[in-house]
């Protein structure tokens, strides 16, 4: 920006307070926002605004302003548990996050997690509301804080603001089931840019405009929409993320790097290496891709023994039942895999349940022959991406799921799949096994151009030059 601190908002700080043996400590914190919006705000002059952690109050908010590691100010917005059960685990987790991932089944649409929601967006502004000043600029992160325009407004924060949409946004048949859709329409047009992830979530969110605010004016022109809502005009388009793809490919160049991938081909004695790697969560279909990894040896019985699967699974939101019982599939179905094709020579499933280091993770993408990258609904998806950064010998193949955010930008390198599908997933993959080595550097060549063009720094500048050009007009037009 121009002018003015950059104030990013997001549900979580960047560093994590956990209670041990001694008292609490820092950690790097995990999930797909933090590790996109790191590299880009390690250097920038700010604050980042979120929820540090459990402990002590005052020895948190200690620990977490000693913490910076950058020009980035961590601010921490203290939580209670009764706040994090009704606004993390209720409403952003049982309500948002299943219902945006047209998952509505899984709902549960408890008044008192509104409530908590409500009260919890409210803190938020409260903390914001303290370093804003008419100057800064402020840019608040997913489905947690959609309601933090409307409470900055109101405690008279004039300051730039933009909101980005981390995770998909429901057709109108979807979003309808929420019996709050208005109050958060309503609160989003408080800010003066929204983005969202694909042109495919761009005109969800429009449809639902049209049918749930009809007196907000809505004019499109090449790829925006301005719409005005009472007085205020809001500036709506997609903005896909990105990744630092020259970390990874500069990485996964170096010396011990290489040897590691060396040393992984050859502990698999030949065989093609397919790497998955998700975090522990339904919206992931990892059920979905090991019964087609099943369907694959029943099908292609010449692909026994000739191919392993390395499957990362990062363990996430433990507490809910519901990701305990997907945690116990995943593992029974990947015991029934085994059991059936596996003999004393090849396992057809290395399974892996814990996070694995930057190193290791762009070791084993650079070792991989193919990516299995197949949810069942993602706002991107940055495993793809990283995949494709770290093949610096573009020799690896991408399958990934049509309705991945990434598909849309990587269409034209990647063998797309309908997940839903396991016959048409082990086509892809029996295809990807089979593919010659010219077109496998001709389709990864395609992706890595994409990926390197399109990366976190190219996201967040655009972001930021819109924002501060459609608050001039905005400005202007109110």
């Amino acid at each position: 920006m121009k002018t003015g601190n950059m104030i990013l908002v997001s549900n979580r700080l960047p560093t994590t307070v956990e209670m041990g043996p001694r008292g609490p400590v820092l950690k790097p914190s995990s999930g797909g926002l933090v590790t996109a919006l790191r590299p880009v705000f390690k250097a920038r002059k700010g604050y980042w605004i979120g929820w540090p952690g459990e402990g002590p109050g005052e020895e948190v908010e200690k620990l977490v302003a000693g913490s910076s590691d950058s020009a980035c100010q961590l601010i921490p917005v203290m939580l209670t548990p009764g706040d994090l059960r009704g606004f993390y685990t209720g409403f952003s987790n049982e309500i948002v996050w299943p219902l945006f991932h047209d998952l509505q089944a899984r709902c549960n649409f408890d008044p008192t997690y509104w409530k908590a929601y409500v009260s919890v967006n409210r803190k938020f502004a409260d903390v914001t509301a303290r370093v804003a000043d008419h100057d800064s600029v402020v840019w608040v992160h997913d489905y947690h804080l959609m309601l933090l325009g409307e409470f900055l407004r109101g405690q008279g924060i004039r300051s730039r603001m933009g909101f980005f949409l981390h995770i998909p946004f429901p057709p109108v048949d979807i979003f309808e089931k929420l019996p709050w859709r208005t109050q958060i329409l309503r609160a989003l047009f408080r800010f003066d840019v929204i983005g969202f992830q694909t042109t495919r979530d761009q005109r969800n969110f429009l449809s639902c405009v049209r049918r749930f605010l009809p007196d907000v004016s809505l004019q499109r022109h090449d790829g925006e929409t301005r719409a005005t809502s009472g007085g205020q005009v809001t500036l709506i388009r997609s903005f896909p993320i990105g990744i630092d793809f020259d970390e990874f490919n500069t990485h996964a160049q170096q010396p011990e790097i290489a040897a590691r991938v060396a040393e992984i081909r050859d502990d698999m004695r030949g065989r093609q290496i397919i790497i998955g790697v998700d975090r522990l969560d339904y919206t992931k279909g990892l059920p979905e891709r090991l019964r087609a990894f099943q369907h694959l040896f029943t099908t292609y019985k010449h692909l026994r023994r000739q191919v392993s699967l390395v499957q990362i699974v990062v363990p996430s939101r433990e507490n809910i039942p519901k990701y305990r019982e997907l945690k116990l599939e995943t593992e029974m179905l990947i015991s029934q895999i085994n059991g059936q094709f596996g003999d004393p020579g090849w396992m057809p499933i290395h399974y892996i349940h814990r996070s694995v280091q930057r190193p290791e993770l762009i070791a084993l993408y650079g070792a991989a022959d193919i990516a299995l990258v197949t949810p069942i609904k993602d706002g991107m998806n940055l495993v793809s991406k990283e995949f494709c950064a770290s093949q610096v010998d573009e020799r690896g193949v991408l399958i990934l799921s049509e309705f991945a955010g990434s598909a849309e930008q990587l269409n034209h390198g990647a063998v797309l799949v309908n997940p839903y599908d396991f016959g048409a997933v082990a086509d892809a993959l029996n295809l990807a096994f089979c593919m010659d080595s010219d077109e496998r550097t001709q389709r990864m060549r395609k992706l890595r151009r994409r990926v390197r063009n399109a990366n976190v720094f190219r996201w967040c500048d655009d972001f930021c030059s819109y924002l501060e050009n459609a608050y001039g007009r905005s400005a202007r037009a109110a």
